[in-house]
């Protein structure tokens, strides 16, 4: 069964800021990735740790989809996307802590 992709307010306007190629890219890597088993681990899926941003984290080549999954629902839930580069996670040009 199908998940229903939802982005909140604030994963909006992080996909505003992003080129057209960037958007472009992201939106088609949430498609593919998230609207059918968003909760199974892959290479570019993966369960985070403890941490405030989300449950989950999605790998879209230098960017991260942060996202929660509402299995009740079958909706997921895109919270935040941000740039990593080695250990530093910027969203919205500010340092996120790891």
């Amino acid at each position: 069964m199908a998940y229903q992709v939802e982005f909140s307010s604030d994963a909006e306007r992080h996909v505003r800021q992003l080129s057209a190629r960037d958007r472009n890219i992201v939106l088609d890597a949430i498609e593919l990735q998230l609207t059918h088993e968003p909760t199974i681990a892959t290479r570019h899926r993966k369960l985070l740790r403890d941490n405030p941003l989300a449950d989950w984290e999605l790998r879209v080549g230098e960017y991260r989809v942060f996202y929660d999954v509402d299995s009740e629902q079958n909706a997921v839930v895109i919270l935040a996307i941000g740039v990593k580069s080695h250990n530093i996670l910027l969203i919205e040009g500010k340092e996120i802590p790891l």
